[in-house]
């Protein structure tokens, strides 16, 4: 007999059963999809519970999936419809219902799983196991697609402010999906009274982080404030122009420079290395470079210059 690590919960009839089984053989593996494949590991990844009833207990629930649902509201009475033997289905009885299906079908997993605590599913394990979380996940779906507006309207009664309305309604939604999950039918009161506390728990928690965000980042981030690098950027690259045309006008010594006036404006304005490297050198180390005094430097380095300005405005409307 497999080891049962199903544990009940306090104060609720919430049982829970931690993922101990295993995946079945390669070979039985290999005759599953991709989709089928992923999402097996999915399910033996995560915890599995479900909420007790005492209809669960007897023949009464292997009959829960084989009794009509009516497909939709006819009026405002209350009223959801017929079931199969005439009778009329309130919205209490429908709710009910749902929950007593839901919670049946994550018994029949729970109980495949629970089987098979150590031990690799077989195929007929992976054909139950797909098969009964597949229901789970539709019947979910019914229950939260029915209760959705629950959401939408206590997020426009709220008060709640500086928070976006999809904010609340995201976390709204995640509420009431766990709400789902957890909600004790057998105790007597509506869905919607135990969601709506759920819901409004979520909306606090967001409040309370958008308070300790706006604590941390007094103001929100706005592009428009942003400090723009394009001047910089602009600045940068006509440089880098002017460089690359003096360095061919130097090249093909279009400016007539004498061989010292080019050995200077070369060192002066580091013209002769890249720009990660440039530094440019001072009128004394150019002095020292070619046998001069800084003054004298200085009077070739303004000569040089002239005859450049000269070339580039030549070139300029050439």
């Amino acid at each position: 007999m497999p080891p049962r690590d199903a544990e009940a919960v306090s104060s609720s009839n919430l049982r829970k059963l931690k993922p101990l089984a295993k995946l079945p053989a390669n070979a039985v593996q290999q005759t599953l999809t991709p989709g089928e494949l992923r999402l097996l590991k999915h399910v033996l990844s995560e915890s599995i519970e479900f909420v007790g009833h005492p209809l669960l207990q007897g023949p009464e629930g292997d009959n829960l999936l084989l009794r009509p649902l009516p497909a939709a509201r006819n009026d405002d009475s209350g009223v959801y419809g017929l079931d199969g033997a005439g009778e009329i289905i309130t919205n209490l009885e429908r709710e009910t219902f749902l929950f007593l299906r839901f919670n049946y079908c994550r018994k029949k997993l729970f109980g495949v799983l629970e089987g098979f605590a150590g031990r690799r599913l077989t195929a007929d394990g992976v054909r139950d196991v797909l098969h009964w979380y597949g229901a789970v996940v539709e019947v979910r779906g019914e229950i939260v697609r029915e209760n959705l507006p629950l959401v939408l309207a206590m997020a426009k009664r709220t008060r709640i402010t500086g928070v976006d309305v999809t904010d609340l309604i995201s976390e709204g939604n995640l509420a009431l999906m766990r709400a789902v999950d957890k909600f004790d039918s057998a105790r007597g009161y509506r869905f919607s009274t135990y969601a709506c506390r759920a819901i409004l728990k979520s909306f606090s928690r967001v409040a309370s982080r958008a308070a300790r965000h706006r604590l941390r980042f007094p103001t929100e981030f706005d592009p428009a404030l942003e400090r723009s690098d394009l001047m910089e950027r602009s600045r940068i690259a006509t440089e880098n122009d002017c460089v690359q045309e003096l360095r061919a006008i130097l090249q093909h010594n279009d400016a007539l420079l004498s061989e010292v006036e080019r050995t200077v404006i070369l060192a002066r304005f580091a013209l002769d290395s890249d720009a990660d490297t440039r530094k440019a050198k001072t009128l004394e180390q150019v002095g020292s470079m070619i046998g001069v005094t800084k003054e004298r430097v200085r009077q070739i380095q303004n000569k040089a210059l002239g005859k450049l300005r000269l070339a580039l405005e030549q070139a300029a409307f050439a």
